[in-house]
């Protein structure tokens, strides 16, 4: 009897330590990789301002249009579409087009069924709120009046927000436009914090006496949101299960080898590639929560 105590201790007492593991990889870990990728794509975005027109730093004096030529057609998923700055929650991301789970890994992530910031309509930018540096994580914090500064390819605008709401995950109406307003951002982020069962959701309206930008050809209508709502697109979950079974696999082996021959070398020659199939194992795990928790 006490040995099986103790063995259901050693197992709960390893179980928790793998949640613990996992929880400090959501929350600082996947902030390394969303660091590198904002790298890459704000060299990415730098050169494509280069290539229509020197790059300009966002004012409150509304937009700068670079260009008067028709809004060109949406860039691909993945890419670099702009630069958001929020300076009361010290917010300043680049903008990649898409809200797949990949694309929010990226950063903020701009749903291609809405136009393009700047542009006419209601332009729409989800984030995660928890994990991969959590460019949203302080939305709550905004509020009537605040700015929000955006730059694209085609120039420079500002944003104020006026209204502040919480909806179901699956209450896309707000990505819909504003009847009352030309040109409105709307970002929407996992609510409350550490949870996905609402969506925070902040709106703005485009702050310019100028008439918004056109919007680009060809946006697949935002009704075919409908069955992903305000959680971006997942993956298939069938890597997520066999990352699980070699990380179980690599363990049980791991744990083996210990028991017979318990030296301190085995154990370092086992924790090593159990470590390294651990972390592919919990990269895949995030498949199972929401693209922007």
């Amino acid at each position: 009897m006490r040995r099986v105590a103790a063995a259901l201790g050693r197992t709960l007492i390893t179980a928790g330590v793998l949640i613990l593991l996992f929880v400090a990889y959501q929350l600082w870990g996947t902030g390394i990789y969303t660091s590198q990728q904002q790298s890459k794509l704000r060299n990415q975005f730098d050169a494509a301002l280069h290539k229509t027109s020197p790059p300009t730093t966002p004012t409150t004096a509304g937009p700068t249009p670079t260009t008067t030529e028709p809004s060109p057609p949406m860039p691909p998923t993945g890419d670099a579409v702009a630069r958001i700055q929020i300076p009361k929650v010290s917010l300043d991301d680049i903008v990649v087009n898409g809200v797949g789970r990949d694309d929010l890994r990226k950063g903020p992530g701009h749903y291609p069924a809405t136009p393009l910031p700047g542009q006419q309509g209601n332009s729409a930018v989800a984030g995660h709120r928890t994990t991969y540096g959590a460019p949203f994580g302080n939305l709550d914090q905004l509020s009537n009046g605040d700015e929000i500064r955006v730059r694209t390819l085609q120039g420079s605008f500002t944003y104020r927000v006026y209204r502040q709401l919480v909806v179901d995950p699956s209450d896309v109406a707000v990505l819909d436009p504003d009847p009352a307003r030309p040109a409105t951002l709307t970002l929407t982020t996992c609510n409350p914090k550490y949870s996905a069962s609402q969506r925070l959701v902040i709106k703005a309206a485009l702050d310019s006496p100028a008439p918004p930008l056109p919007p680009p050809r060809g946006i697949t209508p935002v009704a075919k949101l409908a069955d992903t709502g305000l959680s971006g697109a997942s993956g298939s979950r069938l890597p997520t299960l066999i990352a699980g079974l070699i990380a179980v696999f690599v363990g049980a082996l791991w744990w083996l080898a210990f028991h017979r021959h318990p030296r301190w070398t085995n154990w370092v020659a086992g924790a090593i590639p159990f470590a390294v199939t651990l972390f592919f194992f919990y990269s895949y795990l995030e498949r199972v929560l929401p693209a922007n928790y």
